[in-house]
């Protein structure tokens, strides 16, 4: 089997960064984020939970999701 892969970064937006003084993902958010790809046909390999800086001050949480489905032929 072959497989193509596809790395997506999900985070949040920067309004909860800016006023809240920091960003968490949204569980629920994020799961209709993965059944979509889901139902598309990708398959999660490995995800990394970072927290990112921004604007110096503020951090954001964030996901790098690795998924792949088989190639089609």
């Amino acid at each position: 089997m072959i497989f193509e892969y596809k790395v997506a970064i999900y985070r949040e937006s920067m309004l909860g960064s800016l006023f809240l003084g920091a960003s968490k993902v949204d569980p629920l958010k994020f799961t209709t984020f993965l059944n979509k790809n889901g139902a598309d046909g990708w398959e999660v390999v490995t995800m990394e939970r970072e927290v990112r800086r921004m604007l110096l001050f503020f951090s954001r949480e964030a996901f790098l999701v690795v998924m792949k489905k088989e190639k089609a032929a």
